[in-house]
């Protein structure tokens, strides 16, 4: 079992996400930056909060070389976790090696990361989510059904008020959410259609969560209603085997799309999670990445070739064309098509998120010492 090399300690902020799975490695251990004191030649595991507090200590400690910094953020990942980095002013200390990072997502090769597919693992864990995905074959013996397909949107980013927009005209055939009505300004697409408020959309009462349904109103305080709806709590992690009982597929807008690096949160890992078709709306690779890692796609029914088109929003107008074309199939026999591979990609998470988890404390040791040449 490979430990960190004798002439360096592992240091762990307690606030991090990964503590749990890497402190048995740990030579100490802290909960508080402000009142710790740095150990030379040191690899620091450092949390997203602990970083925001203190970057201009931890920046000055890593430029000096006293120690090397781990920013371990496995909920972001990808262009968020890029945009962190830049507004802390850490993107310099990456391309010279100085620190790394633990994120749920794949960047440039000249910023030291390590790819945790964090998501993978996380709808398992809740024994309510496990008891919803038992109910897989409701699926497949509902041939019959009152939507098309299940479009769910939280927070307002510009490839999915793009996909809103898109696809308005059959969105009476969907079983959709739009939890913010901000408007964005700040984008590349050519188009009129995203510099205004789009309505909130909630899901009728019978498909929500039901410990959410005292968050169901008709009117919130704020743009974004998430927190209102899910009560502070991270409600979107959360199955409710309805909403893909009552449709054929699910279309997934997942949190990047404009930058070419992929990042797969629990937005496609719920569909994968309860055997439900999907395609998804994502950076140009998406589907390259998730078949390596052992998920089947649904190509011999869908025309995936859009996950090849450059083009931010020449992609989008393609997946756009997909769905349309695909609600005017025959759905059931689609639906009948689709289920072994579903089946299988249900079966395969459920087997990948242990392993996952059991071998990322050997990778992270890896990771540092090779990111960092510690000998």
């Amino acid at each position: 079992m490979r430990t960190m090399p004798k002439m360096h300690k592992l240091i762990c902020d307690t606030f991090c996400e990964i503590y749990s799975q890497i402190e048995h490695y740990c030579d100490d251990s802290f909960w508080d930056f402000g009142q710790h004191e740095p150990v030379a030649g040191s690899v620091t595991v450092i949390s997203r909060q602990t970083f925001n507090q203190h970057y201009v200590r931890i920046k000055e400690l890593a430029e000096s070389g006293f120690f090397y910094p781990v920013l371990a953020n496995p909920t972001e990942g990808s262009i968020t976790l890029k945009h962190q980095c830049e507004r802390l002013g850490l993107i310099d200390l990456l391309k010279q090696g100085r620190m790394a990072l633990v994120g749920c997502g794949d960047m440039e090769p000249e910023l030291p990361h390590l790819f945790y597919d964090s998501y993978l693992c996380k709808p398992y864990e809740y024994e309510e989510n496990v008891n919803q995905c038992a109910r897989i074959d409701e699926i497949y013996a509902k041939l019959t059904k009152p939507y098309k397909f299940l479009f769910l949107n939280g927070r307002t980013r510009p490839h999915r008020k793009y996909m809103i927009e898109s696809l308005r005209p059959i969105l009476n055939q969907a079983l959709w959410t739009n939890l913010d009505s901000s408007p964005v300004y700040n984008h590349t697409y050519q188009t009129d259609l995203l510099g205004h408020p789009t309505e909130i959309q909630l899901l009728p009462a019978k498909y929500e969560v039901p410990q959410f349904h005292n968050g169901l109103k008709q009117s919130y305080q704020n743009s974004f209603v998430m927190n209102e709806l899910f009560n502070d709590l991270w409600g979107a992690i959360y199955i409710q085997a309805e909403p893909y009982i009552d449709t054929y597929f699910s279309v997934i807008t997942e949190t990047v799309c404009d930058y070419p690096y992929s990042l797969r949160s629990e937005k496609i890992y719920k569909p994968i999670a309860m055997g439900h078709p999907w395609i998804a709306v994502a950076n140009r690779g998406f589907y390259r990445d998730i078949q390596n890692q052992g998920f089947q796609t649904y190509s011999s029914l869908i025309d995936e070739s859009f996950d090849t088109i450059d083009n931010n929003q020449d992609r989008l107008d393609r997946i756009v064309a997909v769905v349309r074309d695909l609600c005017q199939q025959d759905l059931a026999e689609f639906l009948v098509a689709a289920k072994q591979t579903s089946k299988y990609n249900q079966q395969h998470m459920a087997d990948l998120g242990p392993r996952i988890r059991a071998e990322f404390p050997q990778q992270f040791l890896r990771f540092v010492e090779q990111t960092f040449n510690l000998k």
